[in-house]
């Protein structure tokens, strides 16, 4: 079967490039012909190995070009480079002819269903139903939001297919057509937990603003007032963004240079995970969180905000972690003290962590998108 992915790049080293990869490379190895069609590579390299086998192909689109750019500037040039899009993902798909073609929710998804190569069109999406809400923004562009809220809505109704990441976000859609569920997974061979006796708390993500990062930060300026001087304990960042300068005068403003360290972006994420005594996530909403499903393989127990979609669904409350009220700082501050101050509580449940990590095998999870694939390899089922 052909099977081609739309996505923006693979350049990032972030959640969603990271899966599409490995599932490429995993249906590349069970006999699928599978093609990765981007619009911003621009020749960057890649941030997750690619199986040799797979095809790339990018269209130069240039979206992210107008990224920091006013309203008015993303107006003008969007119906542009929209056109542009279309007029070259035709052609390619007239040319690969694939038995499925899945939008990654990118810039595709308004019109892909429109294309009629004859191939099954999918949805994926790996975020909230209300990540652009949960921005909170005001004025002219939180009309916007509100309006492409609405307009995505009808958009997903027009896929053969729509797979989201939880249950919960499922449920936020209503009744669309074709809808299911398949969350991500992780590959569980060869992990290997470590002992988290370290006196590190660690946070993965990259700095912007769904990751709520200032938050955490604001938290850790509780925590660290409650345990006193010469504590040692130490919050890490893990990643890298647009918010780093603005993270980094917080930390210096609330005096925190000594125990909050913005990390960048970490190669070696096996020894943070092993080493760390727990990890915190203060996101504003999410898709499915993989720092938590990787925690947990870890055997690390997690303290999180309750925010839409994916923490309730990995961390079972009180078991594996904590989840506290979303956007309560304080509540936050004290799951954290709760977790940092109680060694045995923390190995209890970084214990039970690790037990529930199967629910995310990854080969358990492809075998679900093997079989729904399946479902379409006989044209005469479509």
């Amino acid at each position: 079967m052909r099977i081609v992915y739309n996505i923006a790049g693979l350049y990032r080293p972030s959640g969603m490039e990271k899966i599409l990869s490995e599932k490429a490379n995993w249906l590349a190895a069970h006999g699928y012909r599978v093609t990765i069609i981007t619009t911003e590579q621009k020749g960057r390299p890649d941030a997750f190995p690619l199986d040799e086998r797979i095809s790339r192909l990018d269209l130069g689109i240039g979206y992210e070009d107008n990224n920091g750019g006013s309203l008015w500037n993303k107006l003008v040039h969007y119906p542009l480079k929209q056109y542009r899009h279309r007029k070259r993902l035709t052609k390619a798909l007239m040319e690969i002819r694939p038995d499925i073609t899945i939008s990654m929710f990118c810039n595709e998804q308004s019109f892909l269903p429109r294309i009629k190569d004859g191939s099954v069109k999918m949805l994926e999406l790996h975020f909230s139903r209300l990540k652009r809400l949960q921005y909170g923004r005001k004025g002219l562009w939180g009309l916007v939001d509100r309006l492409r809220s609405a307009n995505e809505l009808r958009q997903v109704r027009r896929f053969e297919r729509f797979v989201t990441l939880t249950e919960e976000d499922l449920s936020l859609w209503g009744d669309v057509p074709g809808i299911c569920c398949i969350p991500n997974g992780i590959r569980l061979s060869g992990i290997v937990p470590g002992a988290h006796e370290g006196k590190r708390v660690i946070a993965v993500g990259r700095y912007m603003y769904q990751k709520g990062l200032d938050r955490l930060i604001d938290a850790w300026k509780i925590v660290c007032d409650s345990l006193g001087p010469d504590h040692g304990w130490q919050l890490r960042l893990l990643g890298d963004g647009e918010l780093r300068e603005a993270l980094h005068n917080q930390i210096v403003s609330l005096e925190l240079e000594d125990s909050v360290k913005l990390c960048g972006n970490v190669k070696d994420m096996a020894s943070e995970y092993r080493e760390a005594a727990l990890l915190a996530l203060s996101s504003h909403y999410e898709g499915l969180p993989m720092a938590l499903i990787e925690a947990q393989a870890y055997g690390l127990p997690a303290v999180s905000f309750d925010c839409k979609c994916g923490p309730r669904e990995v961390i079972v409350d009180g078991r594996t972690g904590l989840l506290v009220p979303e956007g309560d700082v304080e509540a936050l501050a004290k799951a954290l003290l709760r977790l940092i101050v109680d060694p045995e509580l923390r190995s209890r449940m970084g214990a039970e962590a690790g037990k529930l990590a199967v629910r995310f095998d990854f080969e358990k999870i492809m075998e679900r998108w093997d079989q729904l694939f399946r479902q379409y390899e006989n044209p005469s089922a479509r």
